[in-house]
């Protein structure tokens, strides 16, 4: 997955000639993952291109690719908590609904659709991603709206179907 779109990398084709990156190929050793980790990186993508598996560094791959996983979750959680902060607002402060909280909410909604879609391993995860993301959301709309925090329930009130579907329009002709 590429961190800065949540999109799949396509498989890149070989070229005859190799890919060096100027950060690496200015030193004779190799980089340490603790000391220097963007030449460290670079070093670890050229020699799996290259096909050198003998001096990789596996243990810090694995806990990197590891990490890029837990940050598809996080992503998703991110997207959630702004998405259940905006419908807690519309559910409990009604006179202050504005076409903004509703293009936020359809945007917001947006972006779940598409990360589980680029990411669909974590439509089994996604039940715990509303459930941590509404804790925090809890705490937001708590704050932007002045209202105690015990306004709010303890737990998740909305369902899947609720975050991703339940109408939300200042007209009827915006449903």
């Amino acid at each position: 997955m590429s961190i800065s779109d949540g999109k799949p990398r396509q498989a890149k084709v070989a070229s005859a000639a190799p890919r060096t990156h100027a950060l690496s190929a200015s030193y004779s050793a190799p980089a340490r993952y603790d000391e220097d980790f963007a030449r460290w990186a670079f070093e670890q993508a050229q020699a799996l291109r290259d096909g050198a598996f003998a001096g990789l560094d596996i243990e810090n791959i694995a806990e990197e690719l590891d990490t890029l996983g837990r940050d598809e979750f996080n992503k998703l959680e991110s997207t959630l908590t702004v998405l259940v902060m905006h419908m807690l607002k519309w559910d409990y402060q009604p006179d202050r609904r504005s076409r903004s909280w509703t293009g936020t909410i359809r945007i917001q909604r947006r972006h779940v659709a598409k990360h589980i879609k680029n990411n669909p391993s974590l439509k089994p995860r996604r039940d715990e991603a509303l459930s941590e993301a509404y804790e925090t959301a809890r705490l937001m709309a708590s704050a932007e709206t002045d209202l105690p925090l015990k306004t709010f329930p303890d737990a998740c009130a909305y369902s899947w179907s609720d975050v991703l579907d339940r109408p939300f329009a200042i007209d009827p002709d915006d449903a």
